[in-house]
């Protein structure tokens, strides 16, 4: 009995030691890539035309196949070792596949559409929905199977797209098309931004109602509240932003060659340029094992109050460069 315990405890310690081993493996998020020349390569592999909006289809393309076939694959819906004992990567995963679903929801809505009463485009449309099922399903369907078929229909879409002899399929750059999508984006990163700064704890006035004097709202509200991230939920919160501004600086790489016209139009190319200057250092290397969370001027550092101030220089570039995309 004593001999199979011991053996029994051997087997158990070299599994979780190797399981360990796979998950320091598969815990390294993607790097950031040039997206035009990934597209120019695979128009010229499949013999398509790089036309507008092929770019930036290409790169939600990409970032879904990022998502699903990294080192490691989906891991959010893993339940068995190592994957369902990390949680670092499948934060950067709803991070990543946030973007995608606001991006496939603009397109749904903006990209390809010409005016509010055109049609949808089939494929765009059954795309978003595939693409919002739950990131946690494991089995009957799995998380991976729907956003596989997410991807699926926007290759659909994307071939379409290229194709001369095809004209149901359109993707519309124009300054107010960029200028919804990024929208979206601000109130992403503001959200963003407010989460992290949380991690020391502030109280913020109730400003819900500011600016308009007959604005009413469903229930009271204390006029100060204070707003705290849990400790348990720093780097929850700092790898999902991870995600967030990984797929941005993608999106918004593509955007810029697809949308140039318009973005020298207004001279708005600069700022589109700093607002992923200003995205870039969060994806700098993390040397620290763990996220700290230090005071905000305290001892040790606080990783989360760091990412928030690059959030925040960004979204201040994205409003400005709203502002340019709103003036004639």
């Amino acid at each position: 009995m004593g001999t199979i315990g011991r053996i029994s405890g051997v087997v158990i310690g070299i599994y979780l030691l190797g399981a360990g081993l796979v998950g320091w493996w598969w815990d390294s998020e993607p790097a950031v890539e040039d997206v035009v020349e990934i597209a120019q390569k695979h128009a010229d592999t499949t013999g398509e035309r790089l036309v507008t909006g092929y770019v930036t289809t290409h790169t939600v393309i990409y970032l879904a196949d990022a998502l699903l076939e990294k080192r490691g694959g989906y891991l959010s819906n893993d339940r068995f070792p190592p994957g369902v004992w990390m949680d670092n990567m499948p934060n950067w995963e709803f991070g990543v596949l946030t973007q995608i679903r606001d991006a496939s929801r603009a397109y749904r809505i903006d990209f390809s559409r010409s005016q509010s009463q055109s049609t949808e485009d089939p494929d765009l449309q059954n795309a978003e929905g595939h693409f919002f099922f739950d990131n946690s399903s494991w089995i009957l369907p799995q998380s991976e199977d729907e956003y596989r078929e997410g991807k699926k229909l926007f290759k659909s879409y994307l071939s379409r797209l290229a194709d001369p002899t095809i004209t149901d399929a359109q993707f519309y750059a124009r300054a107010d098309n960029l200028q919804q999508w990024l929208q979206g984006v601000e109130t992403r990163l503001g959200s963003l931004s407010q989460r992290l700064s949380a991690s020391v704890g502030k109280r913020q006035l109730n400003i819900d109602l500011a600016g308009d004097a007959a604005a009413a709202q469903a229930t009271e509200t204390p006029d100060e509240q204070e707003y705290k991230t849990s400790w348990l939920e720093i780097d929850d919160v700092f790898f999902e932003a991870r995600g967030h501004t990984w797929a941005l600086i993608h999106l918004l790489s593509a955007m810029e060659h697809d949308f140039g016209d318009v973005l020298d139009k207004k001279n708005a190319r600069v700022s589109l340029k700093q607002i992923i200057r200003e995205l870039e250092p969060t994806q700098d290397t993390v040397w620290s094992p763990m996220i700290l969370n230090g005071d905000g001027l305290g001892f040790l550092a606080n990783h989360s109050l760091v990412m928030a101030s690059y959030i925040a220089r960004a979204n201040a570039a994205i409003i400005d460069l709203r502002s340019l995309l709103e003036q004639g």
